[in-house]
């Protein structure tokens, strides 16, 4: 049944065993050394975000060592969707966890004992009881335990957003197991959460391996909140094809916006702490699976949804901290494919949050969540660029200009404020570097507080000489120079301003200061994506046969195909086997158990569309006869909208069939269908890219650029890349 004996005694290289088990024909940045290293029975601490690949990094050695993988994994959901992907791709994995009854326990239990088992998933609580242990020390003795892989890692950092005190008895398996070598993953971690980790898990000189936070596929914007908000939300959703998720902060709110949107028309299901754990359970499934559209909820709707094929996240309300909305926008987008992330942002959100914060008892607790929300409000307010924002709180630099954020895509003016950051740094260091934004602000302004007077900053030369600029621009330039790292700020919770080297260069007029200046928009979306007709049309159908094909085995779609693998089969439309099989994410355990399903339905849709006759010739041979009519008019001179009038079709047909012509090696001259100049530029965009799908070919290279045109130069670039 499963692929994974039979493959591992050929001893393949890494780049063929990742094909054989996950259908990829290479790894993503960082993956193969995470491997290597893996194989190398090294400790391994691995921070890379959500979508980069995480999972393979751990997957891919259990596959290729002796023994059993024992995963560690926060909740129930999560596993069971890993094994539901796992085995559907051939390979032995299997869980044990709380939902499971006494015998199919003992039965599980048996087939691990088998050594047939490459990946066990278990929750932490079951791992440490005093049942388990023994189980597995049997396990270590009878079939080898080749690794320990420790999931969402920062579980046991109590400076991570999700601490759960059981992650902490974790460290007890070092030291029953001294020799296995451990793997924490996580996607988030600050620098302090990290140190946390190797030190409550014992790791043991780790290699440390920090991906870019960097999500490229993820467009960031902010809105204000107005009367209007509901409407902007449901203009969103409904102008936005896919699943998606909204966020807020309450279970009333919840409530409020489910029955709102079910009113309105829109496949909607609540999720929040106060159903129950039925309800839940079911509405996840739900939206899992297609059967729903959109979930409302509450962060309670958390780690478990391991659902690649989210094009959307909203927060309705403003989130706690930069890195929970890391995390929970974060889950929008994991294909990679193009996916939005909306905050909505109003001062009353911060007040709610403000009064939950003062229910904590400890005050360390209150001065720690106070300072992440003052970060989140710089994020809501700032006017750089949002990557730049995120990725400095996780001490990455980013230079701007991402062209993913409403704030690079619709910039604001820019304006040099040397002078007035000479003024603001000047003010910190006459403070001594002792105080916050708000008190320098005062200085400047000439504030007459009790603070000031009690430090006798009446009395410094920077003292007022900023009251030609209001508070909210003084704090502009504040936030712009942190985000800048011409300034640094402590994370104790007190956020005292310090000055660095940066703010020493800037002071002595060796560095200019350019902040955006806020001016009052409405920011809409554009995607600038043009609908391949055909593609679109052909898509469809196959998302369809997926549903079906899912519906029939209780799994979800994604499971049987991502959507980036179902783009690529609507593009290309394979019609052999081998074909399909050479798609990027079909495993050849796929190829046999769907190949010939969607062959089948690709087939019929190109009938339908007469893009092939009854008899035509294979996918690399003959023209058919259709093609031969288009390439004869084609070389009487004919453009391609000619082409179509005179034959009563859709230019994208034209199109398809030039690209089918160019494969099958026939005489279609490119110089008059795209300018010489432009080949050149798409054939060099090729060469970095690869043959990937065409929107990010498209927004490397710009709007000068139509789909038509990268199409058919793809199509030459292909056919010489096989001689």
């Amino acid at each position: 049944m499963f692929a994974t004996q039979s493959f591992m005694s050929h001893n393949p290289n890494l780049e063929q065993a990742l094909k054989y088990y996950f259908g990829y024909d290479s790894f993503r940045l960082g993956q193969r050394e995470i491997v290597e290293q893996a194989l190398q029975n090294r400790d391994l601490l691995v921070v890379m975000p959500t979508g980069g690949g995480k999972s393979l990094c751990f997957q891919l050695p259990a596959l290729l060592k002796q023994g059993l993988t024992v995963v560690v994994s926060p909740l129930i959901a999560l596993m069971q969707d890993q094994v539901e992907a796992l085995r559907d791709n051939g390979i032995a994995a299997t869980f044990l966890n709380s939902s499971l009854n006494a015998y199919k326990v003992r039965s599980r239990e048996e087939y691990i004992l088998s050594g047939k088992v490459k990946l066990l998933y278990v929750a932490p609580e079951r791992l440490l009881s005093e049942r388990f242990l023994p189980f597995l020390d049997l396990v270590h003795h009878q079939v080898g335990i080749s690794a320990l892989a420790i999931d969402e890692a920062h579980c046991v950092s109590e400076w991570g957003h999700d601490f759960r005190p059981e992650y902490r008895q974790l460290k007890s398996l070092r030291k029953r197991y001294p020799d296995i070598p451990v793997f924490a993953l996580t996607a988030t971690a600050t620098e302090r959460v990290r140190t946390d980790i190797i030190q409550q898990l014992g790791l043991n000189q780790p290699n440390i391996h920090i991906a870019s936070f960097n999500r490229t596929n993820l467009y960031y914007e902010v809105r204000s909140k107005t009367k209007h908000t509901y409407a902007e939300l449901l203009e969103l959703i409904r102008e936005t094809e896919g699943s998606g998720i909204v966020y807020c902060l309450t279970r009333k709110k919840v409530d409020e916006l489910t029955l709102k949107l079910q009113h309105d028309k829109i496949s909607v299901l609540p999720y929040h702490a106060g159903l129950t754990d039925e309800e839940r359970s079911k509405n996840q499934t739900r939206f899992i699976r297609d059967d729903v559209r959109v979930m409302v909820a509450t962060i309670a709707f958390g780690m478990g949804i391991n659902k690649p094929d989210v094009r959307f996240v909203i927060h309705f309300d403003i989130p706690r901290n930069l890195e929970s909305y890391y995390q929970e926008s974060g889950r929008a987008g994991r294909d990679g494919e193009p996916s939005r992330c909306t905050l909505f942002y109003s001062y009353s959100d911060v007040k709610t949050i403000e009064f939950l914060i003062n229910q904590k008892p400890d005050p360390q607790e209150q001065l720690i969540a106070k300072q992440q929300l003052r970060q989140m409000i710089d994020y809501t307010e700032g006017t750089d660029c949002r990557r730049t924002i995120q990725l400095g709180y996780f001490g990455e630099r980013f230079a701007g200009n991402c062209d993913g954020c409403d704030n690079c895509r619709y910039p604001k003016p820019i304006e040099d404020w040397t002078i007035e950051a000479m003024k603001f740094l000047s003010c910190v260091a006459r403070c001594k570097e002792r105080f916050g934004m708000g008190h320098i602000i005062d200085v400047l302004r000439g504030a007459k507080t009790q603070k000031i007077t009690q430090y006798e900053h009446d009395k410094l030369s920077t003292y007022g000489i900023g009251k030609d600029k209001t508070a909210d621009e003084w704090r502009i330039l504040g936030r712009s120079l942190l985000h800048q790292g011409l300034l640094e700020q402590t994370s104790d919770g007190y956020a005292v301003l310090k000055l660095n080297a940066l703010s020493w260069e800037v002071m002595r007029r060796q560095r200019i200061v350019s902040i955006a200046v806020p001016v009052v928009q409405k920011i809409t979306w554009e995607e600038g994506n043009e609908k391949a007709t055909e593609v679109e049309l052909l898509l469809q159908r196959l998302r369809s046969l997926r549903k079906q094909i899912a519906d029939a085995q209780s799994v979800p779609p994604y499971v049987i195909f991502a959507d980036s693998t179902l783009k690529l089969m609507a593009q290309i439309q394979p019609r052999t086997l081998t074909e399909f099989s050479k798609l990027s994410g079909v495993v050849s355990h796929k190829v046999s158990q769907y190949g010939e399903k969607f062959l089948a339905e690709i087939r019929a849709y190109r009938q339908e569309q007469g893009l092939i006759e009854q008899n035509s010739s294979p996918f690399f041979g003959l023209p058919s006869d259709t093609e031969l009519l288009t390439l004869q008019l084609h070389q009487q001179g004919l453009s391609v909208t000619e082409i179509a009038a005179k034959r009563n079709l859709r230019p994208t047909t034209i199109i398809r069939h030039l690209c089918d012509l160019i494969e099958k090696n026939q005489s279609v001259d490119l110089n008059l269908l795209v300018p010489v100049d432009k080949q050149q530029k798409i054939l060099q965009v090729l060469e970095i890219l690869g043959d990937i799908s065409l929107t990010p070919i498209k927004e490397y290279l710009g709007d000068s650029y139509s789909f038509d045109e990268i199409r058919l130069i793809r199509e030459k670039w292909r056919r010489e890349s096989q001689k």
